[in-house]
């Protein structure tokens, strides 16, 4: 995001990614309403707050795969209840498990 409201809120959760806080909360420390925030984040992202988050925290995800983090210590560390909701929505939105972006996996080959 370019607004500078949305570039305080973005570099919070890239630097604490469990945040659940919602654009009423952010509004509240930002100074704006959560409707100005959720139309900054469309009109500077393309994507709704929600789409955005999911994203900054799949993009965090793959780099600490790749660094071999333990799937159930990332779901935690990224704000998931458990290892499995994180495994699914990351199957749902990458096409495969985490665990094949670990170093030494096959990429779900044989």
């Amino acid at each position: 995001p370019r607004d500078r409201r949305l570039v305080r809120i973005a570099a919070r959760l890239l630097e604490k990614p469990a945040l659940d806080d919602t654009l009423e909360d952010w509004g509240d420390a930002v100074g704006a309403s959560a409707r100005t925030l959720a139309r900054r984040f469309r009109e500077d992202t393309g994507m709704s707050f929600a789409e955005w988050r999911q994203r900054a925290r799949l993009v965090l995800a793959l780099a600490r795969l790749a660094e071999g983090e333990p799937v159930g210590a990332l779901a935690s560390a990224l704000g998931y209840r458990s290892a499995s909701a994180f495994t699914a929505m990351f199957r749902r939105t990458i096409g495969r498990p985490p665990q094949t972006y670990r170093p030494g996996a096959t990429h779900g080959r044989p």
